[in-house]
């Protein structure tokens, strides 16, 4: 995928489709625009071109009395999806609060117009832009008359009658409903990271995990729980079980970490970046009086795990 920054020239004389959004998720709403963006461009012999921002505007934006947003995808995640949905190329714009002042005619006339070049424009059916969020579909389309560049509005996707939003899949996130926050992303929802060394307990008990560090401290973490998972590691479809929470049996109190055990596999996966695809919760994190206790739930846990592999695997067959 090219990833270009807001000055750098794309270099060809094909004409521009774009859209303009955080698209954080890439959820089946985006991927609903991203199709309509890959079919206009090919309507018109053009490129299809997603202008995303990073950090996530809320944060840079965040007042001191607010919670943080909590990402679903990180860039690396984000940029990986829209390649999987037909994006080749992407314009990532650095946000800052200076950039937050710019006004919206300013934003597309010297950005977009100017530093891209735009022969057509997809906007989301809610997307507002530039200082104060004061721009939108008809601003585009007055600065569209003037620049010579159509504009569409693509409408919500609705699953049983209710907008795809980001906060609906983080809200079902927190709540432990995969199935549903899945569902509404139209792929499972994953954390990345590096796996890191951590204190050998696991591997001691006979249950050795990854201790995954997320790329991104802002990335939203599921509910405190156990969850059947998968992974790609060494180019192999890999299944586990994962632990988000604070290790109450063995640790009291601390910040939730993610720790996973793979079923079957017993490579070294120290410092190798993991991609933890969370398919099923199993159980709410609790605190056993032993650590053979704690293991007896671990075994029927594992066993819990191993039927809904059999009927994923079912299901792909």
């Amino acid at each position: 995928m090219k990833t270009l920054s807001i000055n750098e020239p794309l270099n060809d004389s094909k004409p521009h489709v774009i859209t303009v959004g955080t698209f954080d998720g890439v959820h089946r709403g985006h991927q609903f625009l991203i199709k309509r963006l890959v079919d206009s461009a090919r309507e018109i012999d053009g490129i299809p071109i997603i202008v995303t921002f990073d950090p996530h505007p809320q944060i840079v934006l965040r007042k001191p009395d607010r919670e943080p947003i909590r990402l679903l995808t990180t860039l690396n995640e984000r940029l990986q999806l829209f390649r999987n949905y037909g994006i080749d190329t992407a314009v990532i714009i650095p946000f800052t609060q200076e950039f937050s002042r710019i006004s919206p005619e300013t934003f597309a006339r010297e950005f977009l117009v100017k530093n891209i070049g735009v022969a057509r424009f997809l906007v989301g059916y809610d997307h507002l832009f530039g200082k104060d969020r004061e721009g939108g579909e008809e601003t585009l389309r007055q600065i569209g008359k003037a620049a010579g560049f159509d504009v569409e509005t693509v409408p919500a996707l609705k699953i049983d009658g209710v907008n795809v939003s980001s906060t609906k899949i983080r809200t079902a996130l927190r709540e432990k409903n995969i199935e549903a926050a899945n569902d509404l992303l139209g792929h499972s929802y994953s954390v990345s990271g590096i796996v890191t060394r951590g204190d050998g307990r696991g591997r001691r008990l006979g249950v050795p995990t990854a201790n995954v560090q997320p790329e991104d401290a802002n990335k939203l973490m599921p509910g405190n729980g156990v969850y059947l998972v998968s992974s790609e590691i060494n180019g192999q479809l890999v299944y586990g079980m994962a632990n988000v929470g604070v290790r109450p049996t063995f640790i009291n109190g601390g910040e939730p970490t993610l720790e996973a055990h793979y079923f079957n596999f017993s490579g070294i996966i120290y410092d190798l970046e993991i991609e933890v695809r969370f398919l099923k919760f199993i159980r709410n994190e609790r605190k056993f009086e032993s650590a053979d206790l704690f293991l007896s739930q671990l075994n029927d846990d594992r066993y819990q795990c191993y039927d809904l592999i059999e009927t994923l695997e079912n299901g792909r067959r």
